[in-house]
């Protein structure tokens, strides 16, 4: 299986929130070689700002450090990718950054990991993988 997390997902696991154990099961699997797992530095940067936000730059540094120890791919924001989550935000309701997950998943035909509300907009572009409430991005 191929997923995509957004920066719900991944702030669940970090965070220790609801979700975390979905996502800890999806992080055994990309281990294991048996799923693989993406995020976009977009999505990578929005995690960054939100820990930096909420508990300041030196968890922020540490969030670094702890997300390039696990097995996800960070994809860079190309020019493909960068188009192809402008067409998506000028055609949903849906976050800039969000958009870039779901063009990602559409590119690598993976399914987005999220427990944010906002991707039932786009449940008709890719297929969703929803953790528990209580997710949400901030």
């Amino acid at each position: 299986m191929i997923y995509v997390l957004d920066s719900c997902a991944l702030l669940a696991y970090l965070g220790a929130e609801e979700g975390q154990r979905t996502v800890q099961e999806l992080l055994k699997q990309a281990a294991e070689g048996s799923a693989k797992l993406y995020l976009t530095i977009i999505n990578y940067g929005e995690v960054l700002y939100v820990v930096e936000r909420e508990r300041g730059l030196t968890a922020a540094q540490m969030t670094v450090a702890a997300i390039d120890q696990l097995p996800i791919e960070v994809v860079e924001a190309d020019r493909e990718l960068t188009f192809g989550a402008a067409h998506i935000k000028a055609n949903y309701p849906l976050a800039y950054a969000d958009c870039f997950a779901v063009a990602l998943a559409r590119d690598v035909e993976g399914v987005v990991v999220t427990g944010d509300p906002e991707f039932r907009e786009v449940a008709e572009l890719v297929d969703v993988a929803w953790l528990p409430r209580g997710t949400e991005d901030t």
